[in-house]
């Protein structure tokens, strides 16, 4: 099962998906993979950063959405003032 979490002011807000269910056809599966991509690219457009994390490795910064990560962690933009 991979994850979407996308911080904001409130906390954050979690989107689930099972690569393996999507790649087999199942059409829930699938729709919460475009689910997820929607959120991923909607957040990257508004100036956030996002970032894919494994277990025991530093996280790494990514650019496109992959579908494949355990977790991706969506930080918004940080306006200094």
């Amino acid at each position: 099962m991979s994850v979407l979490r996308l911080m904001n002011s409130g906390g954050d807000k979690s989107t689930r998906w099972d690569q393996r269910r999507a790649a087999g056809g199942d059409p829930e599966a699938k729709a919460a993979v475009e689910e997820a991509e929607r959120l991923f690219e909607a957040a990257r457009a508004s100036g956030a950063a996002a970032f894919r994390v494994r277990p025991g490795e530093p996280a790494e910064r990514i650019d496109r959405f992959d579908p494949e990560a355990e977790q991706i962690i969506v930080v918004p933009q940080i306006v200094g003032g």
